[in-house]
């Protein structure tokens, strides 16, 4: 009796237990991923130095630091990303010389145009340098973009002030712009293109890149010539008619530059907008698949000293503002002999070869070294995004803000540059789109865009300026021009 007592409550223990656990919710378990994710969320983030990597930078450029630390910023820039960019920060010194006679002796007008002309190296190599460590704290993509952005932020300034300063007429600047725009789209395509399949295939029998960057580069290089070309061969299509109103026939032209800058601005935005959002998975796969192909090289790079964010920005405004004045300085060739500095030397250097020639080869010194540098460390994919991004930006971005910026302010800059120029220009578009085409490249083929890069200096040597600069040189009489050919241009 006392047994079947016990047992039955124990029954109904047991059963009141059941119906209790019944009552009770139980919370499920999180996933590993949801686990992962929360931990990820919680705990720090370390960078291959040991450095904790702050909110919205990437850990490749996390320097460990915050703020602006003098001593380490000139350290780390002296320092530089290269031997070569080592060795060009020794002409510093010229910065200050330039500028200070520009000031304090602008009787010196060789002397000054040499000072400037040289300045803008140093100064220019630090913009790449500073573009190249702000580019590494964002996404590698959108880097590139920026980094191509802030090398040609020198070149709008330059065209901008010599816009503001030309005068309609005899002493117009746009020759010197319109040669500027070409003179740097060819020094990117032949030179450092060139240069950059000549140092990389140098010790290797041939790189690879991939056909998603030299493709569409070349194909936007054809519709930027295409475009800079038609309002040139309207004009001389029209003009060999003998039309008696020639006024007539430039407004047309300079209506047809407006249109067509507007046209290749959409251009350019449907550009970036490719790379930054609809396939930027696909350029971010090749420019990760180009790092992996120099292991030494970027380990030791990524083991060097960074600037912080601060610094980037201070570094950046310094050189240039610097870079800027230079440029100002170097190229303001006007017909105004007593105010302008290189009036010295304006008859033995026309606007052609000034803008198509000088300019450009300190203008774009920065981007050329860091191109040359990542093809000699075999990322010929980093190499031309820079290269042909570069290019591209001048010929879709900046000859159209400058026609437009014109166009705010009454000045007539339109896109009707000379033949010779414009010929050069879609030739050189030819050659190396050939040379991209296979997807591959070697130093035969750097040389020779070189070497035909080296023909167009030598003829643009010869090739007279504006009409306002050969005047001096002809006999405009009523049996003729009598033109008698100097050194090196027509006088």
């Amino acid at each position: 009796m006392l047994a079947s007592t016990m047992l039955a409550k124990r029954r109904k223990e047991k059963n009141s237990k059941g119906s209790a656990r019944q009552n009770v919710k139980l919370r499920p378990l999180p996933s590993r991923d949801q686990s992962n994710q929360d931990g990820a969320s919680e705990l720090p983030v370390y960078n291959h130095n040991g450095h904790k990597v702050a909110k919205g930078i990437q850990p490749d450029g996390e320097s460990g630091r915050k703020g602006f630390h003098p001593w380490q910023f000139v350290k780390i820039c002296c320092r530089s990303t290269s031997p070569v960019s080592q060795a060009v920060n020794l002409l510093w010194p010229f910065v200050p010389v330039a500028l200070a006679f520009h000031f304090a002796r602008p009787n010196l007008h060789l002397w000054i145009f040499a000072l400037n002309y040289i300045a803008m190296v140093p100064t220019a190599n630090l913009v790449g340098f500073a573009g190249q460590e702000l580019a590494r704290k964002i996404p590698k993509v959108i880097g590139v973009i920026l980094e191509t952005f802030l090398g040609s932020i020198v070149e709008i300034v330059l065209f901008m002030v010599l816009l503001h300063n030309s005068n309609i007429g005899k002493h117009s600047l746009i020759p010197v712009i319109q040669a500027a725009i070409l003179g740097s789209i060819l020094t990117n395509l032949l030179l450092c293109v060139g240069m950059c399949f000549f140092v990389g295939g140098i010790w290797r029998e041939e790189q690879e890149f991939h056909e998603a960057i030299s493709e569409v580069g070349s194909g936007l290089l054809l519709v930027a010539g295409f475009g800079l070309l038609v309002p040139s061969a309207f004009y001389t299509a029209l003009s060999g008619r003998g039309s008696d109103n020639d006024d007539v026939l430039r407004g047309d032209v300079l209506m047809i530059s407006r249109a067509t800058s507007v046209i290749l601005l959409v251009a350019f935005v449907l550009y970036v907008w490719f790379q930054v959002r609809t396939h930027n998975g696909i350029y971010a796969d090749i420019l990760e698949q180009d790092e992996r192909k120099d292991t030494i090289d970027h380990n030791k790079e990524l083991k060097k000293d960074k600037l912080t964010f601060t610094e980037c920005i201070v570094a950046l405004v310094i050189a240039l503002t610097c870079v800027s004045m230079h440029a100002v300085f170097l190229a303001k060739e006007s017909k105004q002999s007593t105010v302008q500095e290189v009036d010295y030397i304006k008859h033995n250097v026309s606007d052609s070869f000034l803008g198509l020639i000088l300019v450009p080869l300190v203008e774009k010194f920065a981007e050329h070294l860091s191109a040359i540098d990542e093809a000699y460390d075999n990322r010929m994919n980093f190499a031309l995004a820079h290269v042909l991004g570069a290019t591209i930006q001048t010929a879709l971005l900046n000859s159209s803000l400058v026609v437009l910026v014109g166009w705010g302010l009454g000045k007539p800059m339109d896109l009707n540059f000379e033949i010779f120029m414009v010929v050069c220009l879609i030739l050189a578009i030819l050659v190396v789109g050939n040379f991209l085409r296979d997807g591959k490249s070697n130093y035969l083929e750097g040389g020779l865009c070189v070497l035909v890069y080296c023909i167009i200096a030598i003829t643009t040597w010869y090739y007279p300026g504006s009409a306002a600069d050969t005047n001096d040189g002809v006999d405009a009489s009523e049996g003729g021009a009598n033109i008698t050919s100097g050194s090196k241009r027509f006088r």
